[in-house]
């Protein structure tokens, strides 16, 4: 398996979690309500699973590597594009965060949860589209075969981490009193 396998391979999780925004946005439209639990949950995995674990991997790990090979100056705007998506894409879930615990505390900020579904909704697609055809094969051809398996290698050590030190901060946040589902701030 190539890395960008991988990394398409987590593409195809993020696109069935985000696959479900239009619903629940359908369903807040009809009831008038949020479920507060379902934004936690899917912030949750937007933190850790596609920010902290695969923009993780791509950030520091492929990102990194291309940087040091040269890369052509339109693969290089891509990259950069790339980064500042990344970007973009915290700050939308940090301002659902913030919605979600206001509307929770009592605030009417369905209105604002609905945007930022929305526009996860329609950035992810895009951003994964934008990832698989126009940069993960044509940033592989800089990659002979062995510094490939020696990036998948580095993918398979950045996920065996990933789990460990997501839990070791919910466990602080438990034994410092801290205990509600809202994920911990693991926010790149």
């Amino acid at each position: 398996m190539k890395p960008i396998g991988m990394l398409m391979w987590e593409h195809r999780l993020i696109e069935q979690v985000i696959g479900l925004f239009p619903r629940e946005i359908a369903k807040i439209g009809k009831s008038k309500r949020v479920d507060t639990v379902f934004i936690q949950v899917a912030v949750d995995f937007i933190r850790t699973y596609a920010d902290l674990t695969h923009h993780g991997k791509e950030e520091d790990i492929l990102f990194r590597i291309l940087e040091s090979h040269g890369l052509s100056p339109e693969l290089h705007k891509i990259m950069e594009g790339l980064i500042n998506d990344h970007v973009y894409a915290r700050n939308l879930v940090k301002g659902l965060v913030e919605a979600n615990e206001k509307y929770i505390s009592g605030e009417n900020t369905l209105s604002v949860i609905v945007n930022r579904l929305q526009y996860l909704a329609d950035f992810y697609p895009a951003h994964i589209e934008k990832e698989d055809k126009h940069f993960f094969h044509q940033s592989m051809r800089y990659l002979d075969a062995s510094e490939q398996e020696e990036m998948l290698g580095e993918f398979k050590d950045f996920d065996r981490r990933m789990i460990h030190e997501k839990y070791k901060e919910v466990v602080e946040r438990l034994a410092g009193g801290k205990v509600s589902w809202t994920p911990p701030g693991m926010v790149r």
